[in-house]
């Protein structure tokens, strides 16, 4: 892969905004409110990855737990800007801490006790994203709450309609 792939892929992935964009005149300070996360947040995460990996040739494990923090805390903020998800990307900082301390505990010493904070930010901040994101799916002014009424009255028939051979069974 060449050196000057990450520059055509954010020159591709800017391109598409503002195709997408269009209706919106796109000025420098347009484009720095919408990226600034991709401009001052995920290369900074990136600079101490590779402070860890080149300059310091694996020897400064603590620089992986700001840099996956500042990486993915970055993604998070990228995204919330594009899509304006900021009520629902927020589960994504602490997943950014659970990235961090995994890559400290990954290419570190692989001490087993640096998983249980890992385990915790991480299962909480996933099962808030299911919570935020089934909610916003099954939400009345998503699907409308006439959809919503129909489909509860169609499976409670349903249920009252079902043989009575599947209630004897044993368990």
């Amino acid at each position: 892969m060449s050196k000057k792939a990450p520059l055509g892929a954010l020159l591709v992935l800017v391109g598409i905004f503002l195709f997408t964009s269009r209706d919106n005149v796109m000025g420098p300070g347009k484009v720095m409110a919408y990226f600034w996360p991709s401009l001052f947040v995920i290369p900074l995460g990136l600079l101490f990855h590779w402070m860890y990996f080149y300059a310091t040739e694996r020897r400064g494990i603590g620089l992986l737990i700001p840099g996956g923090i500042l990486f993915g805390a970055g993604i998070v903020c990228q995204i919330s800007m594009l899509f304006d998800g900021w009520a629902y990307m927020w589960p994504g900082f602490p997943l950014a801490v659970a990235f961090g301390l995994f890559e400290f505990y990954w290419f570190g010493k692989r001490n087993r006790w640096m998983l249980v904070p890992v385990f915790i930010l991480g299962s909480a901040s996933i099962i808030f994203f299911v919570a935020f994101t089934l909610g916003t799916i099954f939400s009345f002014h998503f699907i409308g709450q006439t959809t919503a009424a129909v489909a509860l009255v169609v499976a409670g028939v349903l249920l009252m309609l079902k043989k009575k051979s599947d209630d004897n069974s044993t368990y």
